[in-house]
């Protein structure tokens, strides 16, 4: 039984279930003041309603990033603090990973016949025309590590003339314009969405892939720059 926790982006939800079944139960808010104001609560209605107890659990699955700096923090915050309350091991999962896995799992529904097997795209929104990416097979193995691109017109232009190429997150819907080619196929409504997270968690457990409670930090892959903000001083006052 593992509880998860995805809250990188806009998207605030818990799952809870086991390793390759459906989720027993999630709860979701796209709303990026739930974070903050609704993650705790959610996970206990969810607990209350499923009629399960926190000591049931066999791990806590957190969504480590990259994403939201605030998001990231307040999710790893309730994921440790549970964790450290009840003894049990903390599982990090990546939120590109996460995003894969849920277009690898729509793709395999829709039964869409490509020429080749894709190549799986995430992206996250980083603003402007930046977005964190990373490369990934139809097998769900990264061929690149995680980064921060830039998109222009030139943008995976080798990957696109080798094959088709699978975009989604909520950073593809504004690369759509610029990534004009025929391997380019975008998905939509595909999010790192707790319910993604369960099979990766339990494969993760399994392997004894565990975080230190104690040191564990999201992976933000950009520093967080707080921006000051600029207040006139008015004569007289």
């Amino acid at each position: 039984m593992i509880l998860c926790i995805s809250t990188a982006t806009n998207l605030c939800s818990v799952a809870i279930g086991h390793a390759q079944a459906p989720p027993l139960g999630a709860k979701e808010l796209a709303d990026p003041h739930a974070h903050s104001t609704a993650l705790a609560s959610m996970v206990e209605q969810l607990m209350h309603e499923l009629g399960l107890d926190l000591e049931q659990l066999s791990a806590v699955a957190i969504n480590k990033g990259p994403g939201s700096y605030t998001g990231l923090r307040i999710g790893t915050s309730l994921a440790k603090g549970i964790c450290y309350a009840l003894s049990k091991p903390l599982v990090a999962i990546g939120c590109l990973e996460i995003m894969a896995h849920g277009a690898l799992q729509r793709h395999s529904a829709s039964q869409v016949e490509l020429p080749s097997p894709p190549l799986l795209c995430p992206m996250v929104d980083a603003r402007r025309m930046e977005i964190y990416t990373a490369l990934f097979d139809s097998q769900l193995r990264p061929l690149t590590p995680t980064m921060a691109k830039v998109v222009d017109h030139n943008a995976f232009a080798e990957q696109l003339a080798q094959g088709p190429v699978l975009f989604f997150g909520d950073g593809a819907a504004k690369c759509r314009e610029v990534l004009q080619h025929p391997n380019a196929v975008f998905i939509e409504g595909i999010e790192p969405s707790a319910t993604h997270m369960l099979a990766l968690a339990h494969n993760a457990l399994h392997n004894g892939q565990i975080e230190d409670v104690a040191y564990f930090e999201p992976f933000y892959l950009k520093d967080f720059v707080a921006i000051k903000a600029k207040n006139k001083v008015l004569d007289g006052m």
